[in-house]
């Protein structure tokens, strides 16, 4: 491509919305440009780093021996009410009438039409198992869309979905496939890890994330660094406190904390560490209009998965409002304590080994010191309700563990029968019995595989792309080039003899300075960045720069292919 048939602008500056890195420097290049709030247009240069992603994947899901289809993105509302999706999928499904009254929706993911495909398809053991993946459009209406395409409400998925005779083959196509993302993830250039997760919304008892490692990343993981233990720190169970409980040590006291509302504000003004005070939150019943309350230390954060599997707990979790705090506990959020609570009353694990802590007295403007259970309080229930910190035991008893941030880029589940048996999704097993058939689902998020690229390769100057996506391998820069006929032949030659090699080769053939140029060289992010100029034209040399190199190489052109080959890591 030459750069001067590109008619979209590199930009100085990004729009003041964009809030991370990848969406500010995706606008800057060019890559993408918004539509809509959580919907972007993918422009010529964004578009190349797609399709190599796609391409990538492709491989190594038809390596894994899955089926290439693409199914509609407009579902019949049918479908999604034979798995009761339709009422509890929540907002995020958007919903839509035809002309005759007729509900839709535009697939948020594909499990009801790929069962669908499924049942109507196959009918024996013998035509187990199959693996049908597609890439394709998905939409889920995010009450926020934010970050660019990161967190976009139309986004490009690549989503699998296998079906087995029995769970044993479904545990064999799994590993197949978490070999195979393992492999995508490596051939993307991206360091990445992959961990135990929950499966949330889509279902099934077996999932893994595959995380890109970037600072910026909106998911905590955690790993052990005594073994291999790494998961979602949502499904990360907290160890319990080994011992008894300490025996209470003093008389429980009421004081005034006027304008406290924060942990952090009553321990400053108790003079008292955030650990040995106690949090009560309180979460919607799963019953209409019950309330129930959860206590947690004043260190730790509720873990929002883990609360809403206890089984008089909404799900998904839903916060009470201050009207119903007020009518269970008399006083607003701030001053709010389990001590005299008429309602369910769940107790994390850490919360219920303390004595002598701090909790809201359940009347504004004070709190409870020396509360202790037993004594002051009934005995709660108690439960694992929170998220795990670094230093913590890990699970698999081996080390403790550290936490890192994560891009989640791809998620694969063991979904049993939760969708072939409402849907009555069966064949015929060797004895000729009826059977629902044992399903995975697996899914990458291809866009968001190109923002967190960026979030993990880049510099001041703009983006540095790993090799194997990137739009271009190579940039060439021709210096003064409509100053000098010369120049002009010897680089076009270049960029000639470089495409017929098979080189994805990019030539900023613009009526440009050499700065703007530059700069636009370090935005785009190329790999490999060559600049001919007349100095060196004379002396046979051209100036070689790998993107992430802090120096220029003067190289010989007689050996600028053997460079390539090795910068590039081309083998023959």
């Amino acid at each position: 491509m030459r750069l001067s048939s590109l008619p979209i602008a590199t930009q100085k500056e990004a729009p003041a919305d964009a809030e991370i890195i990848s969406h500010k420097l995706m606008l800057r290049a060019g890559l993408i440009r918004k539509l809509a709030a959580g919907i972007y247009s993918w422009l010529p240069l964004g578009l190349r780093v797609v399709r190599n992603v796609e391409r990538i994947v492709r491989e190594e899901m038809n390596r894994a021996g899955g089926l290439e289809v693409i199914l509609p993105s407009v579902h019949p509302g049918a479908l999604w009410h034979e798995t009761g999706r339709w009422d509890i999928y929540g907002p995020e499904l958007l919903r839509f009438k035809d002309r005759h009254d007729r509900e839709f929706c535009y697939g948020p993911t594909h499990e009801e039409v790929m069962t669908d495909i499924a049942r109507r398809e196959l009918r024996s053991y013998r035509q187990l198992p199959v693996i049908f993946y597609q890439i394709q459009t998905k939409f889920r209406d995010e009450i926020r869309p934010r970050f660019g395409v990161m967190r976009a409400r139309e986004f490009v998925m690549k989503d699998a979905y296998s079906f087995h005779i029995d769970d044993a083959s479904l545990q064999e196509t799994y590993q197949v496939m978490y070999e195979a993302y393992s492999r995508i993830f490596e051939r993307t250039g991206l360091r990445f890890r992959s961990v135990m997760a929950d499966s949330g919304a889509i279902g099934g008892d077996v999932s893994h994330e595959f995380h890109v490692l970037a600072d910026s990343g909106e998911d905590a993981i955690v790993f052990s660094n005594g073994s291999d233990y790494a998961a979602n720190i949502e499904a990360t169970p907290a160890p319990v406190p080994e011992g008894h409980r300490p025996a209470p040590g003093a008389t429980m006291e009421k004081i005034a904390t006027p304008d406290t509302h924060t942990i952090e504000e009553v321990s400053a003004m108790l003079n008292v560490p955030a650990s040995a005070c106690a949090k009560t939150l309180f979460v919607c019943g799963h019953e209409k209009d019950t309330v129930v309350a959860l206590i947690i230390r004043g260190d730790h954060e509720l873990n929002a998965i883990k609360a809403a599997k206890l089984p008089e707990v909404a799900d998904p979790l839903q916060m009470a409002n201050t009207a119903q705090i007020r009518k269970i506990a008399n006083s607003n959020p701030g001053s709010v304590g389990p001590v005299g609570l008429q309602c369910k009353v769940y107790a994390d694990h850490s919360a219920a080994h303390l004595s002598d802590f701090v909790c809201g007295a359940n009347e504004d403007g004070f709190h409870l010191r020396n509360v202790n259970w037993v004594r002051d309080l009934p005995e709660a229930a108690t439960a694992d309700l929170r998220n795990v910190i670094a230093g913590d035991a890990s699970p698999d008893g081996s080390g403790t563990l550290e936490i890192a941030r994560g891009i989640e880029v791809g998620h694969i589940f063991g979904l049993g029968t939760k969708y072939s048996a409402p849907m009555k999704a069966t064949v015929l097993d060797r004895t000729g019995k009826n059977v629902a058939m044992p399903m995975g689902c697996y899914g990458i998020g291809v866009t968001r595989i190109v923002a967190a690229a960026i979030e993990q390769n880049h510099d001041e100057g703009g983006i540095i792309w790993p090799t194997a996506i990137a739009p271009f391998q190579i940039v060439i820069v021709a210096l003064n080039l409509q100053k000098s006929a010369k120049l002009r032949e010897a680089a076009e030659a270049l960029y000639q003899r470089l495409s017929s090699q098979g080189y994805d080769v990019l030539f900023d053939d613009r009526d440009a300075r050499p700065g703007v140029k530059f700069a636009d060289c370090e935005l785009l992010g190329i790999p490999v960045r060559l600049v001919i100029g007349e100095r060196g034209l004379d002396a046979g040399t051209i100036e070689c720069r790998g993107r992430r190199d802090s120096d220029n190489e003067n190289i010989a052109m007689a050996a600028l292919d053997d460079y390539l080959r090795k910068k590039l890591q081309i083998t023959s």
